[in-house]
């Protein structure tokens, strides 16, 4: 609970990486979640396909796929990480 309270706080000030909209999870747009999950750890991804139902279904999956964990879901924004040991500090969001 207290890492997640503070990947939370780190997550604040974050801009979304990713964008997942009309054609869910293509392999774009998981390539891009992979670079951005490797160099960051912690991301946010924006869900642009407005039915709720589809926006749980499709960021479930893209957790399952990308083997990140859900740290906060507000809206249309998830806040996911994923653990990298081999993260650039330079890019990591953990180490700032």
């Amino acid at each position: 609970q207290a890492q997640k309270k503070h990947l939370r706080s780190l997550g604040h000030s974050l801009h979304p990486l990713v964008t997942v909209a009309g054609n869910g999870l293509s392999t774009g747009v998981m390539d891009e979640l992979e670079r951005a999950l490797n160099d960051h750890e912690l991301i946010k991804v924006k869900f642009a396909v407005g039915d709720r139902e589809a926006k749980k279904a499709l960021l479930e999956e893209m957790l399952k796929l990308s083997q990140a964990a859900l740290v906060q879901g507000i809206g249309n924004i998830a806040l996911i990480y994923r653990h990298n040991p081999q993260a650039d500090p330079k890019k990591s969001n953990l180490a700032r």
